[in-house]
């Protein structure tokens, strides 16, 4: 149904180009891919699947999954790519095979239920394995040049818990592996009768949940990480365990990810953030380690071991040097909901956003973070830089309004209880003297902000839900707010009173002004876009704006304008004639805010599953300005 909602649009209006992307699905194991010919590595972002090279910065970009990615391998030649997807409950999820070179689509394979846990190529790229997730429970052979399944089987006993880790051996196509909870089994493939046949491996008295397995290079033993902090060494001819370790200083949360180096030692990753290096069986002595942010969920070789990259479930990205474990920062980004984005005024070069934990400012063209202001345990509703560049304003949901100076990070100023149920809105007027604020409960707050006082000069008490959005008109004499409660009020801010009010069967979430500011538009969970007058508040005309879930984000250019909500899509519409133009396919949550650049040449969006999208504009300026001079 996705699929063909999507082909439809694309066929009705033209697509946008996806320039860039910050962001990284931290969480899926082995996420973080590095590729054989070393340039390049590979992560899975939203439903897309992003090869980056390392050098250049550059991405591109795989699309053709229809929701989230769950799981990436890279195949060991480097020619084939594999992602594993999640779907909804009863419907069956994809496994897209890509080739490298062509950065195009093979095949799609469609077998699993739910969710692909973990995919793995044969050493000679000549099968493709795939393991379903818990609700399929079942582990698929496929053959690559066929494009077809081979074979398939129960991927564990009825007695066994989950199924998490697949790979194959290094030199054998018929030979590969599957752990979990409680259950590792040995799989012998025979294609010729298009049968599997698995053998349980002997733990003795152990009882571990495997959640990653490397097999060593002459195949003789694999490696198998746990969540109670070891690594077991098991036979593969024997299915018998030879060796676990270390005995004594086990690696709290569990080992999470696990590599076998040149020398025979191994490299681990943990799920309290230490990347360690191990000497092999049958000590497993610690010989170094160093720590990273967040719990670790891929660790990947470049090359033959000189370097190697680690990702971790906060969403980063790192590049360690193995000789003297040294790490540089690759990428970060927001790793829960992003609820909101703001540009400085006429500066496209950088933005912020805010989400839970902190706020962080980017630079727009390299995607790299360049501040971030951390509020442990706390989340930032919205985020607003003054017009004069002096300050970085945020709201934040235990009831304060936090200012910090945008070039250190230092804090400035802090507003101590603007709002009783958490600062949900602000905005600041064009001399930068006064800030208004929404909050939970439904009030409007002006603050008069000097140098060194910040005094509240009105509250303002009509809305009955909490404040989504808040704008204000150029000449500082009006604004309008848009609340849950199904009102858009126009307020009069010389005399502090209310001058329209607009009411609808919706919770608003968005709100705009037309910008000769005789008109506004609005969005919200009734899936329509309004036309409404502000001269007395009637309503001009609406249109559908999503055909499946709420419009929670809007901004608007001189003839266009731009929405994005719980549909994850990008629309680009013309204001007059209330069409689409061009549709953005890329998020797989629900997007939360879109901004269009002030210089009007990128669309960035954000979304619930903490990605970050720099769409290019599909209109020139001269075609904006032309349309301009056509209505005038």
């Amino acid at each position: 149904i996705f699929l063909k909602r999507l082909l439809q649009m694309e066929a009705e209006s033209g697509s946008l180009e996806l320039v860039s992307t910050i962001g990284f699905e931290g969480s899926i194991p082995g996420g973080l891919q590095a590729h054989p010919d070393g340039h390049h590595i590979i992560y899975p972002l939203g439903c897309t699947l992003i090869m980056k090279d390392v050098c250049s910065q550059k991405q591109t970009f795989l699309s053709g999954h229809t929701d989230s990615i769950s799981c990436v391998a890279c195949s060991a030649s480097g020619a084939y790519l594999a992602s594993g997807q999640v779907t909804h409950m009863g419907f069956k999820a994809d496994v897209i095979v890509w080739q490298f070179a062509e950065r195009a689509l093979y095949c799609r394979l469609s077998l699993h239920k739910v969710r692909v846990q973990a995919v793995a190529f044969s050493p000679n790229d000549k099968f493709l394995a795939t393991l379903g997730g818990q609700d399929d429970n079942s582990v698929v052979i496929w053959d690559i040049a066929g494009k077809e399944a081979v074979c398939g089987s129960q991927a564990a006993m009825t007695s066994a818990g989950p199924v998490y880790a697949l790979t194959f051996c290094r030199n054998r196509d018929d030979i590969f592996i599957t752990g979990g909870d409680v259950t590792l089994r040995v799989w012998e493939l025979k294609p010729q009768s298009r049968q599997v046949t698995p053998t349980d491996c002997n733990l003795g008295q152990l009882k571990r949940i495997v959640k990653c397995i490397h097999v060593s290079e002459d195949d003789q033993y694999m490696y198998c990480g746990t969540t109670s902090g070891d690594v077991l060494q098991v036979n593969l001819k024997t299915c018998l365990i030879r060796y676990f370790g270390p005995q004594k200083e086990k690696f709290s949360q569990g080992v999470t990810a696990l590599q076998l180096l040149p020398s025979g030692n191994l490299l681990l990753g943990t799920g309290e953030g230490s990347v360690a290096e191990l000497k092999g069986a049958p000590s497993f002595k610690r010989v170094r380690s160093e720590k990273v942010a967040g719990a670790i969920t891929s660790v990947s070789l470049r090359g033959s071991g000189n370097q190697f990259f680690v990702g971790t479930k906060t969403a980063e990205m790192y590049q360690f040097e193995f000789a003297d474990f040294s790490s540089t920062l690759l990428g970060s980004c927001h790793y829960s909901s992003i609820t909101d984005i703001t540009f400085p005024l006429e500066s496209s070069e950088l933005f912020a956003t805010s989400s839970h934990n902190d706020v962080r400012v980017w630079h727009a063209e390299t995607g790299k973070e360049l501040l971030r202001l951390v509020m442990p345990n706390l989340t930032c509703a919205a985020v607003d830089f003054t017009p004069d560049g002096r300050a970085i304003i945020t709201a934040w949901d235990d009831g304060k309004i936090r200012a910090y100076y945008p070039e250190t990070g230092r804090p400035m100023y802090t507003i101590h209880d603007a709002h009783n149920k958490g600062v949900t809105a602000i905005a600041c007027t064009s001399d930068s003297r006064s800030l208004i604020s929404g909050g939970g409960e439904g009030q409007v707050r002006v603050w008069e902000v000097t140098g060194r006082s910040q005094a509240m000069r009105e509250a303002l008490k009509e809305h009955k839900g909490a404040v989504t959005c808040i704008k204000i008109r150029k000449n500082n004499e009006e604004c309008v707010t848009a609340s849950t409660d199904g009102t858009c009020i126009i307020w009069d801010l010389v005399r502090f009173v209310r001058s329209q009010v607009i009411f609808a069967n919706t919770m608003f979430r968005a709100v705009c002004y037309r910008p000769d500011e005789c008109q506004i538009i609005t969005g919200g969970t009734d899936r329509k876009v309004g036309y409404w007058e502000v001269y007395d508040g009637s309503q001009i005309r609406e249109l559908e704006g999503s055909k499946s879930d709420s419009i929670n984000g809007m901004d608007i250019c001189e003839r266009h304008f731009v929405t994005g909500g719980g549909d994850k899509l990008i629309k680009v519409w013309r204001y007059d004639e209330g069409e689409v133009t061009h549709v953005g396919v890329g998020h797989s949550g629900d997007i939360t805010r879109v901004k269009v650049a002030p210089n009007g040449q990128h669309i960035v969006s954000v979304s619930e599953d903490g990605a970050i999208l720099r769409w290019r504009y599909p209109f020139s300026q001269e075609d904006e300005g032309a349309g301009q001079q056509t209505e005038q």
